[in-house]
């Protein structure tokens, strides 16, 4: 149907085969694109990893102080 790619596995030892049995192409199977939504969340989530390592002091500073101030008000909402 329309081309679509099946997966086989090890791309060196099997010919890849579309869904309408043709046998896949070299440039076709550098074309296909079935894949490139994972591609992008991984490097969002990559990119996010890398944020939180590089700000890591300020966000726990940022965490403690939040969850203090909580902590505090806490107190005159039990007691109000």
């Amino acid at each position: 149907m329309n081309g679509r790619i099946k997966t086989t596995g090890d791309f060196r030892r099997k010919p890849v085969k579309t869904e309408n049995g043709g046998i896949l192409r070299m440039g076709d199977f550098f074309g296909d694109e079935s894949g490139m939504g994972t591609v992008e969340i991984i490097l969002i989530i990559v990119v996010l990893i890398g944020l939180v390592i590089i700000f890591k002091k300020q966000l726990t500073t940022l965490v403690n102080n939040v969850f203090k101030k909580i902590t505090q008000d806490s107190g005159t909402v039990m007691n109000g």
